[in-house]
């Protein structure tokens, strides 16, 4: 499976960890964005996991958002609209799950990335994760991660962010906006403080964690059709010859 990426999940001491893996980049193709929300859902409904880490493989980027090949072979709004439609699978699965998630960013994340950055309940960060929400410059936009973004960061920092779709923000400012909760200077201090944190949290009130997730999440109760809506418009301006142009501008 190497070549499409691949997601591998491990249990030990009641702290579940999902990682997934892509050559290009930790780029999640469509069927990837599938596989990791089922995996997300069935790791969370697991009793003898009391935590989930989710993480990328490597030292590079965390998540370079959508897959560019895929994106460049979508030819009509179903096709468009299921594709996005797997972020939102993600970010509905990260949400719905009833177990506090910490999310480990080692680099750089781009689109897709932010949002699955956003969606962790502790986002703990490399100093060289810089963001960047590229959509605009796709001709499309930043809409399905944007409920997700926008809930960390506010409007304001969310504006920022998708209104200069070509700058990258560093996990400085990602930290200073509430995306990260922490920042390490190294990776060996990364893994330290994700696995402190997690060892933690496996010990406490699975019960009480639930419920702390529920409060976290108030208020997004609607957004199996909201994330739905956002795919929707995705979907239909990927098909626009601008953004066609950018893909193969970019890809040559």
């Amino acid at each position: 499976m190497g070549k499409n990426g691949e997601i591998t999940t491990s249990i030990e001491n009641n702290i579940g960890t999902i990682e997934f893996y892509h050559p290009k980049g930790n780029s999640l193709p469509g069927t990837m964005l599938r596989d990791l929300a089922d995996t997300i859902t069935q790791m969370g409904n697991k009793s003898k996991v009391h935590v989930l880490v989710l993480k990328s493989r490597g030292d590079g980027a965390f998540c370079a958002g959508a897959s560019f090949d895929e994106l460049i072979a979508i030819d009509d709004y179903e096709e468009g609209k299921h594709f996005f439609m797997g972020f939102a699978l993600v970010l509905n699965a990260m949400r719905q799950c009833p177990k506090l998630t910490i999310v480990r960013v080692q680099g750089k994340t781009v689109g897709g990335g932010v949002g699955i950055a956003s969606a962790g309940d502790y986002t703990v960060a490399h100093e060289s994760a810089a963001i960047k929400l590229s959509e605009l410059a796709l001709g499309i936009g930043p809409f399905v991660v944007g409920p997700a973004v926008e809930r960390k960061v506010g409007t304001s920092a969310f504006s920022t962010l998708s209104v200069d779709a070509s700058s990258w923000n560093s996990a400085e400012w990602a930290r200073e906006n509430g995306l990260f909760s922490k920042v390490c200077d190294s990776h060996e201090k990364l893994d330290k403080k994700v696995d402190e944190l997690a060892q933690q949290l496996a010990d406490y009130s699975p019960d009480a964690m639930a419920e702390l997730k529920k409060v976290l999440w108030k208020g997004t109760g609607n957004w199996d059709e909201l994330l739905e809506e956002r795919a929707e418009i995705s979907g239909r301006l990927v098909l626009s010859d601008f953004t066609k142009n950018f893909i193969e501008e970019f890809k040559s």
